[in-house]
């Protein structure tokens, strides 16, 4: 049994929860600041570390820690999680928009390889997402300018709407 603050948790308390254990949850979550507050209160009372995880559904070893931590660094609040990834491609963002201003229907493929750089394609995308921009088909095609093209559409737009006339020279 454990006394917190006059409580009494056991073995059939409600407060005894396994967070993995959950419906829907993946993987590892980061404690309650509430749970980290009553496992310290717990060690300060003198109860042993297996009584205390088994009480408050957490490792044995994350309790062990606790102890070394709050009295070396003072700190008993979970850390902030830092990301330390240097991105691979930050040195060649401004070639990067260089050549999709120049080419903006360049293939993520195509750009890849101009750089020089062995990545992924998802990390290229993230590089050209960081700059403000997507990889978009020209709003127009080429083809559309062309004479013959422009004639097999006039057809087709006779034959689907008789009577009507060719689209204005400006809207096509």
């Amino acid at each position: 049994m454990l006394r917190i603050s006059g409580d009494v948790l056991s073995a059939a308390s409600p407060h005894r929860v396994s967070w993995l254990n959950h419906p829907g949850a993946t993987g590892m979550r980061l404690y309650s600041m509430d749970r980290w507050v009553r496992v310290l209160a717990a060690l300060n009372a003198g109860d042993p570390t297996s009584k205390v995880a088994d009480a408050f559904a957490v490792s044995p070893a994350w309790v062990r820690r606790l102890v070394p931590r709050r009295r070396e660094t003072g700190e008993t609040a979970p850390r902030k999680v830092r990301d330390t990834r240097v991105p691979k491609l930050r040195e060649h963002l401004s070639t990067i928009r260089a050549l999709l201003a120049a080419t903006p229907d360049m293939t993520p493929a195509e750009l890849r390889a101009e750089p020089r750089v062995a990545v992924a394609l998802s990390t290229l995308w993230a590089a050209v997402r960081s700059l403000g921009l997507t990889f978009k088909k020209v709003p127009r095609a080429a083809e559309r300018d062309r004479p013959d093209v422009r004639a097999a559409r006039d057809a087709w737009r006779q034959e689907a709407a008789p009577g009507s006339r060719p689209a204005a020279e400006g809207i096509r």
